[in-house]
């Protein structure tokens, strides 16, 4: 795992944690919807804003496989490596 990568995602995924969420809780287990309380709508945020960081593009079936903290980062991985 990419620790600069990891942290990038990190920072990315805390703008959008609810009040209730720490930044603590953001480990590469961590499930994005189910144990950060991420909303559908952030999610699209989130996506968007780790293409524009990454210059990457994530397709819709790279975006249903983005369960956890590490899938998302696999996939840019995956698409880093791509380019």
């Amino acid at each position: 795992m990419n620790e600069e990568h990891y942290q990038k995602l990190k920072e990315i995924i805390q703008i959008y944690l609810p009040e209730d969420v720490s930044v603590e809780a953001i480990t590469p287990e961590s499930n994005l919807v189910t144990e950060l309380n991420i909303n559908s709508a952030n999610l699209v945020d989130i996506i968007l804003d780790v293409e524009d960081s990454f210059d990457i593009m994530i397709e819709d079936a790279d975006m249903d496989q983005m369960q956890t903290v590490k899938n998302a980062l696999d996939i840019v991985e995956k698409k880093l490596a791509e380019k």
